[in-house]
């Protein structure tokens, strides 16, 4: 099981990832939304915002979300670390239910480019 660490490391690794990237990619990541990723086996919640492709992580708490978010991911601590390594397809992973999306509908056409 990934630890709160490992959670937090990946998700600075997506953020220098999606900073990187040209084209469509960064287009598409170049929004200001407010973001939530719960990590479902720790029960743990980082929250910040997708700023001009960049995450930018401001806390984390016990528990779900407290306030609803313009993105919200929920997924296990492993789930998320694979995801960022490539080891794990985001479209067959929301498709099985073992990560969860939800955002409006204009921000999940945006989001499709990066996932």
């Amino acid at each position: 099981m990934a630890t709160k660490e490992e959670c937090r490391g990946a998700l600075d690794k997506l953020s220098e990832s999606l900073a990187r990237a040209d084209g469509k990619v960064r287009t598409a990541a170049g929004f200001d939304r407010s973001l939530s990723c719960h990590i479902t086996d720790l029960d743990v919640t980082f929250t910040g915002r997708l700023v001009d492709g960049v995450i930018e992580v401001a806390d984390s708490a016990a528990g779900p979300p407290r306030e609803k978010a313009e993105i919200r991911l929920a997924m296990a601590g492993d789930d998320l670390v694979a995801l960022v390594d490539g080891r794990l397809n985001f479209a067959r992973a929301w498709g099985s239910g073992r990560v969860r999306l939800e955002a409006g509908f204009r921000d999940l056409l945006r989001l499709r480019s990066l996932l």
